[in-house]
């Protein structure tokens, strides 16, 4: 009977996956063939997830990193009783639908994070898993294992290809992450070809060299052996652990198994009714899901229903004992800001020379962080160039073995409580660990590296700003005055490239104090990634006892000084370090009874979400002599100045030498702001 009912149940989800891709005419139906026995075997006999409510604290998280296969989730969340409809697996891939191409988080009930970018899920469920164990080593107290869940992914050939999944699984074995468990789709074939074509390493080996626990199942279609393996890597705690499954992609059809056509084609009718029949379904009707089938998988809400309410009542006794404890993880898990987080945000004197924005950030950092416990994270091999080590808060790290003693890079000592996350020279797992990380939940997470290799990054960047996650980056070394460094570490187009992307509010700031303000905005920011771009140099502090204060960062563009009235003959406006430039050219022009306008623009996105009635206040639309001028492309800013302005700016590569000769050879010093702003007005 049961052998019977898995079977059942398995033919049910394949077959729902392959109607849906047949209908729409567009999709994957070579995954969900081969890769729902092992998906059924996780989700009803180990998944802890209560389907009436998805979003419960302690669930198991599940990333189906090979996005494509997409369907396949889809018929899970169904068959299992989440709220997607069979209407809505009926118009997969169609407008409107809980059922898209790819998964998408907060589109679809039960879906963890957004993927289809392969090896991106992989990392993202890495960050999961140093969320999970982050929080346990924070929270749990003896006899109260409040936060005690696993993280599972299905991966793809595809995803063990690419770089950011390797880079992900090299930290996770270092970790040791023993919640994580990977059940790897091992049908060798991808998109347009077998993988023999460019992919014959020994994954197995590879996986164990990096710390892994390893696993093959010979055959993909053995529930007992799947069962099996699942309960070893289960009880693997101190490695997380690889499943190698055998699998063949697009299996049962007669015609398409083993072949790249099942990968991303749908089978076509007749391939369809020769597959069903090939596996002994019934050809029609299309969508068929037996009574009997859907009964069994949808005893998974009773099941989570029963382990979130087990959960609810250790929390209970959690509160009993560790009332303060209780109040701040429920805090946390529900993404409510302490009161008075931000009660020692620094406010800094003026300063002619000033400081670095990268050294004012830290500061920043540090004072906040003893208020905001879910503000954790680090850079890829750079705390001591981006200044964003949190001092005493601890390193993320493995507890060492008895009698080993390590002192914490900021002298807080080793341990999964730590808060310190380091990320080795991995910008790109970086970039998608903090995805994961934010996606779990709990957390303000952080990563950090230098401006330029942000490029690295894009990827996982642009998928937080699709997901609307909650995060921050710190760019550091952000524009050609850098110096010496060259070409290779001084950015251009980067500024333009992450201001083109939706959804994603990127903070240039102009001083200490701006700096400070622009952080403000970033923890309290709940919809969206921030970045925050910094400087090497120092810059001088602005006195706001003679400009504006630095709060009106937090409507991206604001009036430093407007010294001559309302209707300036021309406006200056800046970013980051290019404001004091400005200000300086300013003083200038005044002297010479010029009418000058100083604007300090940190932040577009912030800016253009003001009402129109602001904008123009801070730009009058009659002023057309307007320039521009940052250390980086120009690309965008004409927009800003209109076709009377004009934009001081970099659009060709850096050079190597100190940055006084950069400065001067690439125009941005007082002189020729001075006489750009000249050649304007006349």
């Amino acid at each position: 009977m049961s052998a019977r009912i898995d079977q059942l149940c398995i033919d049910t989800l394949r077959f729902l996956s392959v109607d849906m891709v047949q209908k729409a005419d567009s999709g994957h139906p070579g995954l969900p063939l081969d890769a729902a026995p092992m998906a059924y075997v996780l989700w009803s006999r180990w998944l802890k997830a209560n389907p009436r409510n998805p979003d419960w604290a302690d669930r198991d998280r599940f990333v189906l990193s090979a996005g494509h296969g997409s369907a396949l989730l889809y018929s899970l969340l169904y068959l299992s009783g989440y709220d997607i409809s069979l209407n809505d697996i009926k118009q997969f891939r169609q407008w409107g639908s809980k059922a898209p191409g790819h998964p998408e988080r907060g589109h679809t009930p039960g879906v963890e994070v957004t993927t289809g970018p392969l090896g991106q899920g992989f990392a993202n469920a890495v960050g999961m898993a140093m969320a999970e164990a982050q929080l346990a080593a924070q929270y749990n107290r003896p006899g109260h294992e409040v936060i005690n869940h696993r993280t599972w992914m299905l991966a793809s050939d595809g995803d063990l290809m690419e770089g950011v999944a390797s880079e992900a699984a090299s930290l996770a074995g270092h970790l040791r992450l023993g919640k994580l468990t990977c059940l790897y789709d091992a049908n060798f074939v991808t998109l347009s070809a077998a993988t023999d074509i460019a992919f014959t390493e020994d994954c197995e080996a590879r996986f164990r060299a990096y710390g892994w626990h390893t696993q093959w199942v010979e055959d993909g279609n053995d529930v007992a052996a799947i069962d099996a393996a699942i309960r070893a890597a289960a009880d693997e705690v101190r490695r997380p652990s690889l499943i190698l499954v055998r699998t063949h992609i697009g299996y049962g059809s007669p015609n398409k198994q083993d072949s790249f056509e099942a990968h991303g084609s749908p089978l076509g009718e007749e391939e369809v009714r020769l597959t069903k029949q090939n596996l002994g379904w019934p050809v029609e009707p299309a969508f068929r899901v037996p009574d009997e089938a859907l009964t069994h998988m949808q005893t998974a809400v009773g099941r989570g229903a029963a382990q979130e309410e087990v959960w609810h009542r250790q929390m209970q006794a959690y509160a009993t004992a560790q009332p303060d404890l209780t109040r701040e993880l429920r805090r946390r898990l529900e993404g409510v800001l302490p009161t008075g987080w931000d009660a020692e945000l620094p406010v800094f004197p003026a300063n002619a020379k000033g400081m670095a924005t990268r050294v004012a950030g830290g500061r920043v950092m540090n004072a906040i962080a003893p208020h905001l416990p879910e503000l954790s994270g680090g850079s890829a091999d750079l705390d001591p160039s981006t200044k964003t080590a949190l001092k005493g808060m601890g390193d993320f790290n493995p507890p060492l073995a008895a009698g080993e003693d390590k002192q914490g890079s900021d002298g807080g000592g080793w341990s999964l409580a730590g808060r310190n996350l380091h990320f080795g020279v991995r910008e790109h797992a970086m970039g998608a660990i903090v995805n994961g990380m934010a996606a779990h939940g709990g957390f303000i997470p952080y990563g950090a590296t230098f401006l330029v290799f942000s490029d690295y990054m894009r990827p996982p960047i642009r998928l937080a700003a699709l997901m609307g996650l909650h995060l921050v980056h710190v760019f550091t070394h952000d524009s050609i005055l850098l110096g010496e460094d060259g070409p290779t570490h001084q950015p251009v187009e980067q500024l333009a490239s992450l201001r083109a992307i939706p959804r994603l509010s990127v903070i240039r700031p102009a001083d200490a104090n701006e700096t400070a303000v622009a952080w403000r905005v970033a923890v309290e920011m709940r919809d969206r990634p921030v970045v925050l771009i910094l400087t090497r140099q120092d810059l001088p502090t602005l006195d706001r006892q003679v400009y504006a204060a630095a709060d009106g960062v937090t409507q991206g563009a604001y009036v430093l000084d407007a010294d001559l009235g309302d209707s300036p003959q021309i406006i200056l406006i800046a970013s980051g370090s290019e404001v004091s430039l400005i200000v300086e050219a300013a003083g200038r022009l005044r002297r010479d009874g010029v009418g000058v306008r100083c604007v300090s623009m940190p932040s577009w996105d912030l800016f253009e979400a003001q009402p129109r009635e602001y904008r123009d206040s801070v730009l009058p639309p009659a002023v057309t002599a307007r320039l521009a001028v940052e250390a980086g492309s120009a690309q965008g800013w004409h927009r800003w100045v209109g076709d009377g302005g004009a934009v001081l700016s970099v659009d060709d590569f850096g050079a190597s030498a100190p940055m006084q000769a950069v400065a001067l050879a690439y125009g941005f010093t007082v002189d020729n702001v001075v006489k750009r702003a000249r050649a304007l007005l006349a």
